[in-house]
């Protein structure tokens, strides 16, 4: 089959008049229970991203297999710490990973995982990668990450051809976590939108003392300021 401009018109046009066969999901969907030619599955979910910070200088000043294991160590631990807390992973992309969680406590779930990965990064695979690496020793590298979470609702459609797809995620939740795990500010690792800090419970709030370990700031998003919240308190897993 010839794959030349009248075959990816077509092939367009005929995307572009599908009809979506949209149900409601009990649970988080896997490639396999949406239909590739139009299927669309609604879920109520909060979307977790973790992202290891500078991997760039990692790759320029360390040999190449030092930046494929502290990468792999990150997506080790993040990934354990999402399904400790409920979630489940549905995407990797490089040195980032995607968690969904659904359910009453998807919000509390969500936070305190993003501050035990915060914990994880700091006490376990920075000394280690220091005491490890010569590379990360030479060059003062301090592994560091950020953490997004939002909430709301999200279709999952699958996307690609048959044997090459994969789901994708539409909704503010998905790229909104996304957009806020960019953020690189010194000591704070952990942001949620105001959608998840209205619906945390108070261990997920509060600090021991009772005092709010989150702080509200502002985001510019799709041309509009946010409020998120941010907190440099991590959690011990």
């Amino acid at each position: 089959m010839a794959v030349d401009e009248a075959f990816l018109k077509g092939r367009v046009d005929t995307l572009f008049d599908t009809t979506f066969n949209e149900r409601d999901g009990r649970v988080v969907p896997t490639t396999s229970d949406v239909t590739l030619k139009d299927g669309a599955v609604k879920i109520d979910a909060t979307f977790l991203y973790a992202d290891l910070a500078g991997s760039a200088k990692l790759s320029k000043v360390c040999p190449w297999s030092t930046t494929a294991k502290i990468i792999r160590a990150f997506l080790d631990c993040s990934t354990r710490l999402i399904i400790k807390h409920g979630g489940v992973v549905r995407s990797f992309d490089g040195d980032r990973v995607m968690g969904i969680f659904i359910g009453d406590s998807k919000n509390s779930s969500a936070s305190i995982c993003g501050r035990e990965i915060h914990w994880s990064v700091r006490k376990i695979i920075q000394p280690s990668a220091q005491k490890k690496f010569q590379s990360i020793r030479n060059n003062s590298i301090e592994i560091r990450h950020g953490v997004g979470i939002d909430t709301g609702e999200v279709r999952a459609v699958r996307s690609g051809v048959r044997d090459n797809n994969d789901l994708i995620w539409i909704g503010k939740a998905a790229s909104f976590s996304a957009k806020l795990s960019d953020i690189r500010d010194v000591g704070n690792h952990t942001y949620i939108s105001s959608r998840v800090y209205n619906k945390l419970n108070k261990e997920a709030k509060f600090k021991e003392d009772g005092s709010n370990m989150w702080t509200g700031t502002t985001f510019s998003f799709a041309g509009e300021d946010e409020t998120v919240y941010k907190s440099n308190q991590w959690k011990k897993p």
